[in-house]
């Protein structure tokens, strides 16, 4: 079942953490775990003005999966995660008929 979930990732403090890890995130390897998680093709990013945090609007398709990643114990992501993300936090998101 796919379920939408907001997902804001705050980064270390340093110089390059941002591009590092979008760089990853965009790397055969990054895309390869993004995949599995979610519809790559239906995400929304979003930055903060001074890059310390993104947030992501994804439709998940494996939550065990994003809750794996998210908690840094993802075998592939793990060296990433441990070196560029500070915190995350997960919004399970409903949608409002108006």
């Amino acid at each position: 079942m796919e379920k939408e979930i907001l997902v804001l990732a705050k980064f270390k403090s340093g110089n390059g953490t941002f591009e590092k890890f979008m760089g990853w995130m965009q790397s055969d390897e990054g895309m390869g775990v993004r995949k599995s998680i979610a519809h790559v093709e239906k995400t929304i990013p979003a930055v903060a003005p001074d890059k310390s945090y993104i947030m992501f609007k994804l439709s998940v398709h494996n939550e065990e999966g994003l809750k794996e990643l998210s908690s840094g114990i993802n075998p592939v992501a793990k060296p990433i995660w441990d070196e560029c993300i500070e915190s995350i936090q997960l919004w399970d998101l409903t949608s409002i008929n108006i």
